[in-house]
């Protein structure tokens, strides 16, 4: 049984594979633009008509990006049995709603959506051990 968590956020996403007794890891990275206004961009204030049709079309640009980050994601993923996505912020909700709009199959093998907070790749792993209750290995034992 393949099972596989991902963790991720807007910059990257590590997906952990656990297949025959095995575990890897490997991350892909977004390309998803940081968006920091720092005043009006036409008029002079913060507010502007500029200023909204601006940040609308990062919106679009942005959605635009986030769906080419999540087909790479669905790519790698593809064979899985079963998926956990977890993360900060709500970038698993959006690729959670991307799966049901556009990959049912996929969708249909997720088993929960969770909000956590970043964590190290070690920390990734062993989350995703624990949510499917797969032994963890500690110095040459069982725990």
């Amino acid at each position: 049984m393949r099972q596989i968590g991902i963790w991720l956020d807007k910059k990257k996403a590590h997906i952990v594979d656990i297949h025959d007794g095995r575990v890897s890891l490997n991350t892909i990275l977004s390309e998803v633009e940081d968006f920091h206004p720092s005043g009006g961009f036409g008029l002079g204030y913060k507010g502007s008509p500029q200023d909204a049709m601006a940040e609308n079309k990062y919106m679009k640009r942005e959605k635009q990006q986030l769906k080419k980050y999540f087909k790479n994601i669905v790519s790698a993923v593809s064979e899985a049995e079963n998926l956990v996505i977890f993360g900060p912020a709500e970038t698993g909700e959006k690729f959670y709603k991307e799966l049901t709009e556009s990959y049912s199959d996929i969708k249909a093998k997720v088993k929960d959506v969770v909000k956590t907070d970043s964590m190290t790749k070690k920390q990734v792993k062993a989350w995703v051990k624990e949510f499917f209750n797969i032994p963890i290995r500690v110095k040459g034992f069982l725990s």
